[in-house]
């Protein structure tokens, strides 16, 4: 293997320290990063836009300043990507959507600004779901983003841009969103760590919003600990952010690291919850057999595993599938052609307020976005709201108390994080039901707030299975904590793409 592909494989804390060390500049860092997305994305599609200037200036700063032998943050000079749902000053920013195809904000999110702090170069903005809308990041107006494990197959998503950019090591690590699951089952479907942090713990200022009441930014890496680290870097209380935590625990890449050992000092106290409504219908067999595999291990290991029931589950996704497009239907009525959004003037008839709007939202949405605002916009309306979106609500509750309750009992859930192994593109565009059935598992954590996280656990049919850990909320520590546990007990290969998989993506394109 060469020197560069073993850097490519490198955790942020790895490079982190040959940084330090000087063993490599930031900018040679960078650029490696830059040339590897040059060769993989025309295939992988991953990024939708790549700043090499911004990115190298950035380094380029960072090795001025450490040079000079100035104080810089511990992961200074570490390349990272963002979602494309991330504002970012001056750089295009469209949510995967021709209605903003061209866009660029005036002012940087909350959590851009924090990465500049951290001295973490910003290499591009990462493909998704048209405005976070979907689970396969095909519906992205700008193409689909393929899996780096079978470039037939789709990432998951919204955020399959930052999970296939870290699986496919163009990046060490990622920023994505996460509604419904959008962090970790594109995670599971990459064999990456994503983690959902506990709602409010990371500012949504600057993140164009999907469903408010849902939506979280969170972390990608390699490894738990990397995942942790970003966490930590992003995390904590913004005054531009109304639903900021005001006291977010931003420390918790310690107590990952402490996971690690964890299991060393046969940690018999902890007591695992699995979910029972979690394990029936819908879930592939192959799946459930890495998943009863981890928690023989963690029964052999000392750990107290027991079952738990939360019945309010049975109902999450259907709850999640009125509420999510209820708030959608709110967020997107500001992209009018008005207010927000390209504006597209009507080819026939007369140019009024209504008809420019009419074929600005027409020409602007896709399928996936339009179907979502009818569905919320009807579940809103005065004849069905009590019927749709007050029980919907109630369920949310319902949710929150099962939750509640299992966290009396124990002291972390697990679960799968997807029901099934990545899936072929295109096996679901004409089918949306099953890919909505594919956030069966994720669902609960955003109706909730808890944290929540995937953990590459396995490889079935030589794809990557996850598993998902679920903690109490503002216990996102104690997530990391136990992820780091899990991760050690973990199959290895779930993690790796096969290095001769990549080579094959070199010089394709996507189609």
């Amino acid at each position: 293997m060469s020197i560069v592909a073993e850097i490519y494989e490198k955790t942020a804390r790895e490079l982190a320290a040959m940084l330090r060390a000087g063993e490599i500049t930031s900018r040679e860092l960078t650029q490696l990063f830059l040339d590897r997305i040059e060769a993989l994305n025309p295939t992988l599609n991953a990024f939708l836009f790549v700043d090499a200037e911004g990115a190298l200036a950035q380094a380029q700063a960072v090795d001025a300043d450490r040079a000079a032998d100035r104080e810089l943050p511990e992961f200074a000079g570490v390349p990272i990507a963002i979602k494309d749902n991330m504002c970012q000053r001056g750089i295009p920013t469209t949510c995967g959507s021709n209605m903003l195809a061209g866009w660029k904000p005036p002012y940087n999110a909350t959590v851009v600004e924090k990465l500049h702090d951290a001295r973490l170069p910003i290499v591009g903005h990462t493909n998704m779901d048209e405005f976070a809308m979907g689970s396969t990041t095909e519906h992205s107006a700008f193409g689909p983003t393929r899996n780096p494990w079978d470039s037939a197959r789709v990432p998951g998503g919204s955020s399959g841009g930052s999970a296939v950019a870290v699986a496919a090591h163009l990046v060490p690590w990622a920023l994505g969103s996460d509604t419904g699951g959008s962090i970790r089952q594109p995670a599971a479907f990459n064999g990456v760590v994503g983690a959902k942090p506990t709602y409010g713990a990371v500012s949504r200022y600057g993140l164009v919003a999907m469903a408010s009441s849902l939506d979280q930014i969170g972390p990608f890496a390699a490894n738990v600990e990397d995942a942790a680290a970003l966490h930590s870097i992003v995390a904590g209380h913004d005054t531009h952010d109304s639903t900021s935590l005001p006291d977010s625990d931003v420390n918790v890449r310690e107590r990952a690291t402490s996971g690690v050992t964890a299991l060393n000092r046969a940690d018999s106290e902890l007591t695992v919850g699995v979910v029972k409504e979690m394990m029936g219908e819908g879930y592939s067999p192959d799946v459930l057999e890495i998943f009863r595999s981890l928690v023989q291990q963690l029964k052999d290991s000392g750990v107290t595993v027991r079952e738990v029931s939360c019945p309010s589950f049975s109902y999450a996704l259907g709850a999640y599938y009125l509420i999510m497009p209820a708030e959608v239907s709110s967020n997107l009525a500001r992209f009018d052609g008005v207010r927000y959004g390209n504006r597209v003037l009507p080819q026939e008839g007369p140019v009024t307020a209504e008809t420019m709007m009419a074929a600005t939202r027409e020409a602007g949405f896709g399928t996936e976005v339009k179907r979502r605002i009818i569905l919320g916009t009807h579940a809103l309306s005065a004849g069905y709201f009590d019927a749709y979106y007050g029980s919907a609500q109630k369920v949310r509750t319902l949710v929150q108390r099962d939750l509640a309750a299992a966290f009396e009992e124990v002291d972390v859930l697990l679960s799968p994080t997807a029901p099934t192994v990545p899936f072929e593109l295109g096996q679901h565009q004409h089918d949306p039901l099953q890919m909505y059935l594919n956030d069966i598992a994720t669902i609960p954590a955003n109706l909730a707030g808890v944290p929540a996280m995937n953990i590459p656990a396995g490889l079935a049919q030589g794809l990557p299975v996850g598993v998902q850990l679920m903690a109490p909320a503002h216990e996102d520590a104690r997530m990391y904590h136990y992820g780091a546990m899990l991760e050690s007990l973990a199959d290895p290969t779930a993690s790796q793409v096969p290095a001769e998989r990549l080579s094959a993506l070199v010089g394709r394109e996507n189609r």
